[in-house]
């Protein structure tokens, strides 16, 4: 996002300093240059092929990821919903392994899909432990229920690690970045070199909202950092509740994990 504005900025000083320098040589200075209402619809076109871009990838992926996230919690909370029908030590088990493995996803693999586009391993650790306790659930009617709502949250957890990764090429990105550096260059050079103030201006807005427009794509294509980052909001509801029911029948030190989700005494 900082190159963006970097690049944008030199593209800007670059046109106005080919405006005063190199403007001359080529055209008279009867030319009058181009006019504010001229510079409207290069905005106009290059606005709607960006946003078109935004909207298509970049918004589909932040999209897919916000549903992920809601799906995958569903899926976790599904679980410790149908452990309740189970004995107390199955019940337990399964209730206390869908705590840290919430807790895991919120304090270790969210803040690793923002900062590098890509998973934790401590998620991982207790839902292969879920899986082993539905062994001792096998024959019992609860058996199939508990494997279709894990297959939903391995599902979904999956989609939401995919939707953490770049959607968009890096060599896209250079090339719209490219694009605005060419598009400001050319404007800047068309502007007359006397009583310019208001093209100057315009032309400022014009390198501004197209730099803004970069920034949200590069800012909502990675859906889990930036600004408008998809916050965790669904798994630690289910957090909470998954907490909650565990501690209706048993304490905080039964929990098999600390408050991150990692396993106590590894």
């Amino acid at each position: 996002m900082v190159l963006v504005i970097v690049v944008a900025v030199l593209a800007l000083c670059l046109g106005l300093a080919a405006n005063r320098f190199l403007r001359p040589r080529l055209m008279s200075e009867d030319d009058t240059g181009m006019a504010v209402k001229d510079l409207v619809g290069p905005l106009l076109t290059l606005t709607i092929l960006l946003l078109a871009f935004v909207l298509v990838t970049a918004s589909g992926s932040y999209g897919k990821a916000e549903v992920a996230s809601r799906g995958e919690a569903r899926a976790l909370d599904q679980l410790t919903e149908i452990a309740e029908y189970a004995t107390a030590g199955e019940r337990e088990r399964v209730q206390a392994d869908a705590v840290c493995y919430a807790r895991a996803v919120r304090t270790q693999e969210w803040p690793a899909m923002g900062d590098h586009g890509r998973g934790s391993a401590a998620p991982s650790v207790w839902s292969t432990d879920l899986r082993r306790s539905f062994r001792d659930l096998e024959g019992k009617p609860l058996f199939g229920m508990l494997i279709a709502a894990d297959n939903k949250r391995s599902d979904e957890r999956e989609e939401r690690l995919t939707q953490a990764t770049a959607s968009i090429p890096g060599a896209i990105l250079w090339f719209l970045l490219a694009t605005l550096t060419v598009t400001v260059v050319a404007l800047a050079i068309c502007l007359p070199r006397r009583g310019n103030r208001g093209q100057i201006i315009v032309l400022t807005v014009i390198t501004a909202l197209l730099t803004a427009t970069l920034c949200i794509i590069r800012d909502v294509d990675r859906p889990f950092g930036g600004v408008t980052a998809v916050e965790p909001t669904a798994i630690t509801e289910v957090e909470r509740q998954a907490t909650r029911d565990f501690l209706a029948h048993h304490k905080a030190a039964d929990l098999p994990c600390d408050t991150k989700g990692n396993r106590r005494g590894a």
